[in-house]
């Protein structure tokens, strides 16, 4: 199948650069909006107040129906992790059967402690699920800078074909069979860019923030294995790449989120300021899941608690530097 008919549910940021990334890769492309008077305004300006400055081709259709939107050859599915279900639920109905949905949001469902793909087979079991990530920030993707993700789906000639119709000669996708690691990846680094904010934030200096990000990859690649990923994705893309470059720029909401945090800001106070830190939501959702596995990510749990408001940014710091030392393998 050529996957000629691309539709983007969801018109934020990272969902309006994906828009413009099929449309370079030669597609047809829908843009749903799930609120009726912003779905107007994208049809008339032809703009988003998420990207400034990017203007939406006028090849693209954009629309407030799902199931207009859903009449496509491929869905990618770009709406907050938090969010994912309910619009997956609405899709159920409009859907064809084994039509290719790709969930683009990076994170864990609290409560449920389910990844995208699971909430995808239970919401739309009629669909193929799969999952994109990796190293991206939609306005560096929505300008044509070259960036490469990964897109996961156990079927692994499906992952070719639709990273042939998806790619382009500034976006690169590389193709992985391990659907559970490429989304550890990107729920994680979520987490830990909050604590890199965090050492950025108080001041802490070059090389904690260095010490951070490796022992953080440490937790994540422990988290990892336990789950069954493969050591491969975890080093790649959507595992370290991801990783380096959300803990390194402000360009990142989760990141800039902890710069906050470091600053003495409490998590309500920050929420709304800095756009959607999908970390915040997902940290006490992963320190659950390592506990229950028995994976210890201290990391992970620290910003959990500060997030949770169950201690402090001080604390958490001291409880951190007071931890035992040990093997740097473990």
């Amino acid at each position: 199948m050529a996957y000629d008919r691309i539709s983007v549910l969801g018109a934020g940021a990272w969902g309006t650069a994906l828009a413009a990334v099929c449309v370079r890769a030669g597609r047809t492309v829908t843009l749903w909006e799930y609120d009726p008077d912003a779905a107007a305004t994208l049809k008339t300006e032809r703009a988003s107040r998420f990207l400034p400055g990017h203007r939406i081709d006028d090849s693209i259709t954009v629309t407030g129906d799902i199931a207009e939107a859903a009449r496509a050859d491929a869905i990618l599915l770009v709406i907050p992790a938090q969010a994912l279900r309910s619009v997956a639920k609405a899709l159920q109905p409009v859907s064809a059967n084994g039509i290719p949905v790709i969930a683009c949001a990076k994170g864990i469902e609290r409560g449920s402690r389910k990844f995208m793909t699971e909430i995808l087979a239970e919401c739309v079991p009629s669909a193929t699920p799969a999952i994109l990530s990796g190293p991206s920030f939609a306005a560096d993707v929505a300008r044509g800078l070259p960036t490469a993700v990964t897109l996961g789906t156990l079927k692994e000639k499906l992952a070719v074909t639709l990273a042939e119709a998806l790619g382009s000669r500034t976006f690169r996708l590389y193709q992985s069979t391990d659907v559970r690691g490429v989304e550890i990846g990107g729920a994680a680094k979520n987490v830990l860019a909050i604590a890199a904010g965090i050492v950025s934030g108080r001041g802490l200096g070059a090389s904690a923030a260095a010490a951070l990000t490796t022992r953080g990859f440490a937790e994540l690649v422990r988290f990892g294995k336990a789950l069954g990923a493969r050591p491969e994705t975890m080093m790649g893309l959507s595992g370290l790449g991801d990783l380096i470059l959300t803990c390194s720029s402000p360009q990142s909401r989760n990141f800039t989120f902890g710069v906050n945090l470091g600053r003495g800001y409490a998590p309500d106070e920050i929420h709304g300021t800095t756009g959607l830190a999908e970390g915040a939501y997902t940290a006490q959702a992963l320190a659950e899941m390592a506990q229950a596995n028995g994976v210890e990510m201290p990391i992970v749990s620290a910003v959990a608690a500060i997030v949770e408001r169950r201690t402090s940014v001080e604390a958490a710091i001291e409880s951190l530097l007071l931890r035992p030392v040990g093997a740097e393998a473990s």
